[in-house]
């Protein structure tokens, strides 16, 4: 299994910016498509008062700040150069959903997604939508913010897929003792219980689940897999994977992850029968024009394993 799929982080939230601009951004998407990425998928299009276009409903609403430059328009133009396919991510008010003011989150996304399917629905590249709202439990209103701005989403699109990538409450999901990572914060029967009715009440509204796969132990990982693909089959969903590229075994946040965890993580999905694999995230914890040496490192380990010439990478 490789990785065919990314986000795009440029709101940046715990990870640095790397302040690029379209030249930058050029030469990344060119050696995305080099090493045979095919999606990609903006991880959200604002976050706070911080956005990726000029969009005037969080602006005039959010008291938003305008943008030097809009990275939608830039990141459906590299897509429809390289022969990708565009998922847009929605609005992270971070604060109304987190506040159980559910209603708020929904009715601002329901105006962006107007917005933007009027502004950029033409595109070629645009095929499908990012629910950027994650959770790893049944909190309260989830299956209702999910399913209502999944359905909106489909109804503006004329039934374009929509994404989520909610993650595993896992040893991993807060602090944790580095020498004790075989006790998760869940057992699988709660997983699998919660899961279970999250799907049922988004399923018809979300196409896609693509769970984060760094929350739990890797002695755990293939179990949680298995039982994710299952209840993705029994909810007539799609299953992909979010192989996390970044390392969360370090007290810092975040390193590019060293590469042998990546490939036990790519293997483990593999051998559960997972569709595809995306990451979080390529031009960060990947890519050779990342500000972390070691992520061209681990790039190259990847493309070696991979038999990708890499000499035939630009750079």
């Amino acid at each position: 299994m490789r990785i065919t799929g990314t986000f795009l982080d440029e709101i940046t939230h715990d990870i640095p910016s790397q302040n690029w601009g379209p030249d930058e951004w050029e030469k990344d998407f060119r050696v995305m498509r080099a090493v045979g990425i095919d999606t990609v998928i903006l991880i959200r299009c604002g976050w706070l008062k911080w956005i990726t276009y000029p969009s005037e409903v969080l602006q005039s609403r959010e008291g938003a700040y305008p943008p030097t430059i809009d990275l939608v328009e830039l990141f459906l133009d590299l897509a429809e150069n390289n022969g990708m396919d565009f998922y847009f991510g929605i609005y992270d008010s971070g604060r109304y959903w987190r506040g159980n003011e559910f209603e708020k989150e929904v009715d601002i996304n329901c105006a962006v997604i107007d917005e933007v399917w009027r502004r950029y629905g033409r595109r070629k590249a645009f095929r499908g939508w990012y629910l950027s709202q994650e959770v790893s439990r049944r909190v309260g209103g989830i299956i209702d913010v999910y399913a209502e701005m999944g359905r909106h989403c489909k109804e503006v699109s004329g039934g374009l897929p929509v994404l989520i990538s909610p993650w595993i409450e896992g040893i991993k999901a807060g602090g944790f003792d580095l020498h004790d990572q075989d006790t998760t914060r869940i057992t699988p029967a709660e997983h699998e219980r919660e899961w279970d009715a999250i799907m049922a009440g988004i399923s018809g509204a979300v196409d896609i689940v693509a769970f984060q796969d760094g929350h739990v132990s890797y002695n755990e990982l293939p179990g949680f897999l298995r039982l994710n693909m299952e209840l993705a089959k029994k909810h007539a969903l799609t299953c992909w994977t979010n192989t996390e590229s970044f390392d969360r075994d370090m007290h810092i946040k975040f390193p590019p992850i060293k590469w042998e965890k990546l490939l036990l993580k790519l293997r483990a999905a593999e051998q559960v029968g997972v569709e595809k694999a995306i990451t979080f995230e390529f031009s960060h914890f990947m890519s050779p024009n990342s500000c972390y040496l070691a992520a061209g490192n681990l790039l190259r380990r990847y493309c070696e394993h991979y038999g990708i010439d890499w000499k035939e990478i630009p750079r």
